[in-house]
């Protein structure tokens, strides 16, 4: 396929994607006590335990507290929120081997119907978070750094003897001070605590059937099944705003400002998350001034410049990865009508399909990563030479990366399975989360470019929603899934981790494991000097560059559309779901001198 033609398709493509019947929407009045926020997808859970998604940590993040947060919009500078200080060696705060921790906390602070928090929240809080542990959730932040494990289960699903002692261990109270002992140095605590294990109350959960704290009861709240638990659409935090409604079926969330707030209650009295799949839905009713900002993707780019009384912030600085494409090796075949036969019969693909590096290669090489990113997203981002983006310590900018060139796809798949992949074929469905339209572009793309080398290679795209997806691609059932990974925080072990060890978030669900990636993540979290760490991480993306777990495709720049009576807000890219999404507190609505002398009715 020469390049007129690719221009073309990414021309038909981009028009088949935005084109949608305009509707007419009602102009709304200009209401400064409620902020409606448009996404495209839901939340999947309100636990703080289990979440590990943008969308339910945006929430999250403004509903409960966590020790620390980012000052503004820096990723580097910390300022204390339930803690009354950020702990130091300068301050003596951090001892001077790195291993313990101690942090004072606050004594005002209130939860949200105005019941004192105590250090046993804290401690409780810390330690439901490290302990619920599930598959692929969010507990290894800290329970490695805290035990020295990545998880409190080994490879055959036992709990690791002892697990509970160490936790218990690790996390101490002494009058109004929390004190964290490490196994090892781990540099990146802090921030870690910036937004992860953040303060529940110890008695509220347990009144509402959650774990109580103890040692004899710890195990039945281990890796549980996501509705189980009251916290999965409930909160009760100490945040500025109360989680008021969650409906699952309209995919809504209401918050309310926390009037007991332990400091002065925010601006804003409501704020409303609704997730809508169509684009031009979100655009008509930020137009009417029915919404306050919404998630527009870098494909309408255009159709959202220009609209009266709505600003573009553009050029954004990211730590993500957006989109990646991930190969599962090992398919799990129960129920699922992603993989066609289950068999190399040309209608469909074994469980171990990707099991082959030949067909990882051969998709590499299929994908046409310049054209993607210039065409589709305008330029705005770059291709990653690795997991590790640009702007931290172990980006490597000489790292050798996959490029479209079909010849050498064509090389890769004729030797997939000892030839029989191409003389075969293959059929699998590959599904994205409705309404992310870069992802929807992508797979069309790979679509494309693949099924243009062999007319035997059949490739169906469909969408699915949010929660439904989460949980196909967890329990393995996504031949390729395409995801994100957003910095937890601003360090490379947050990339390496999560995408490469075989302990991580992606790797399980594919059942990838490489021992050499592993050692090397392992040495380089423990490593203090940067010059060695740096060398360390470019090692790891080597390693995974002749791997192929998975191929990260762009490192964006994002841009925000909001109204221009919105005021306050701060892009921190750490943030869930930023810039899209933000902590509220700080926002508020303000007409502009020149809207303030029409009627209210017509902003």
């Amino acid at each position: 396929m020469d390049r007129r033609t690719r221009l073309a398709f990414f021309s038909a493509l981009l028009l088949t994607l935005v084109s949608c019947a305009r509707k007419p929407i009602e102009q709304a009045s200009f209401d400064p006590s409620t902020y409606t926020e448009l996404t495209f997808n839901d939340s999947d859970s309100m636990d703080p335990a289990w979440s590990y998604d943008t969308a339910s940590d945006e929430v999250i993040l403004n509903v409960y507290e966590p020790l620390f947060m980012f000052k503004g919009s820096s990723t580097k500078k910390l300022v204390p929120l339930i803690a009354a200080e950020v702990p130091t060696r300068d301050n003596g705060l951090i001892s001077p081997d790195g291993r313990t921790y101690t942090i004072p906390i606050r004594r005002n602070v209130t939860f949200q119907d105005g019941t004192p928090m105590t250090m046993q929240d804290v401690r409780y809080s810390i330690l439901r978070f490290i302990l619920q542990d599930r598959d692929a959730g969010p507990s290894p932040l800290l329970l490695e750094p805290l035990t020295g494990y990545a998880g409190t289960r080994n490879d055959k699903g036992k709990n690791v003897p002892g697990i509970f002692k160490k936790a218990e261990d690790s996390v101490q109270i002494h009058g109004w001070n929390l004190v964290l002992h490490l196994p090892r140095p781990f540099s990146p605590l802090p921030t870690i605590l910036a937004s992860w294990a953040p303060i529940v109350s110890k008695k509220w959960a347990a009144e509402h059937g959650d774990w109580n704290g103890s040692k004899a009861t710890w195990k039945k709240y281990n890796n549980p099944e996501k509705q189980t638990s009251y916290f999965f659409e409930h909160a009760f935090g100490t945040g500025p705003f109360v989680l008021v409604r969650w409906d699952r079926n309209t995919h809504e969330i209401v918050l309310r400002r926390n009037d007991h707030y332990w400091r002065t209650p925010a601006r804003l009295k409501y704020v409303i998350i609704k997730g809508i799949d169509e684009f031009e839905t979100r655009k008509l009713m930020i137009e009417a001034g029915q919404a306050d900002s919404i998630y527009a993707d870098r494909e309408v780019f255009e159709q959202v410049q220009n609209i009266p009384h709505v600003q573009i912030a553009d050029d954004l600085p990211t730590l993500e990865i957006n989109p990646i494409v991930f190969f599962t090796f090992k398919i799990n075949g129960t129920a699922n009508p992603f993989i066609g036969s289950g068999k190399l019969d040309g209608k469909g693909i074994p469980l171990d399909f990707f099991n082959d590096v030949n067909v990882r290669k051969g998709f590499a090489y299929a994908f046409d990563y310049k054209d993607y990113i210039n065409e589709v997203l305008d330029g705005k981002g770059i291709q990653p030479t690795g997991v590790v983006p640009q702007g931290l310590l172990g980006y490597n900018p000489h790292q050798q990366i996959y490029s479209y060139n079909p010849q050498k796809a064509i090389y890769y798949f004729k030797k997939a399975f000892g030839g029989q992949v191409w003389q075969k074929g293959f059929k699998f469905t590959a599904v994205y989360n409705a309404g992310n339209i870069p992802r929807q572009s992508l797979l069309q793309v790979l679509k494309h470019t693949v099924e243009a080398l062999n007319p035997r290679f059949n490739i169906e795209v469909r969408p699915m929603d949010w929660p439904e997806f989460l949980d196909s691609y967890i329990s393995s059932k996504l031949p390729i899934f395409v995801l994100a990974w957003q910095a937890d925080y601003p360090d490379a072990y947050d990339f390496v981790f999560p995408m490469l060890d075989s302990q991580g978030a992606y790797p399980g669900p594919q059942h990838f494991a490489d021992p050499r990636i592993d050692r090397l993540i392992d040495e380089a979290v423990a490593e203090t000097n940067p010059a060695i760490r740096k060398k360390l991480y470019w090692r790891i993306q080597r390693l995974a560059y002749e791997d192929v777990p998975d191929l990260p495709v762009l490192q964006p720049l994002d841009y925000r559309t909001q109204r221009d009576w919105v005021k306050g807000w701060v892009n921190n890219p750490i943030f869930p779901d930023a810039p899209y999404g933000c902590y509220y507190y700080p926002v508020y609505k303000e007409l502009p001198p020149a809207q303030k002398k029409r009627p209210e009715s017509a902003p």
